[in-house]
């Protein structure tokens, strides 16, 4: 059985500007996600507890931050988008 998941408001909102064809193969990395909550590398330090799934989409990469809930099944997505910047970004979202 896959895990739920629950979307940020960040990643909603970083979704919603995204291309239709980018969208869509975001939801397949979400919905791969949702099948195999171990897919993304667990990352230690200020990030422990956080994976980060990577995705080529036409020669970009692209990183789906989550972190997974064992006990309730839920799967919690945070953010998404290039590796520029991303892991400052999500380290100044989550101490928010």
């Amino acid at each position: 059985m896959p895990f739920s998941l629950k979307t940020s408001s960040k990643f909603v909102k970083i979704a919603e500007k995204l291309p239709a064809e980018l969208k869509a193969a975001l939801d397949k990395e979400v919905r791969a996600i949702g099948e195999n909550p171990t897919l993304g590398k667990m990352k230690t330090g200020d990030l422990a507890g956080v994976r980060v799934h990577k995705f080529g989409f036409y020669g970009s990469l692209y990183l789906v931050a989550y972190e997974v809930d064992e006990d309730n099944e839920t799967i919690y997505i945070y953010a998404v988008g290039g590796h520029e910047n991303f892991y400052r970004d999500l380290k100044r979202y989550l101490s928010s």
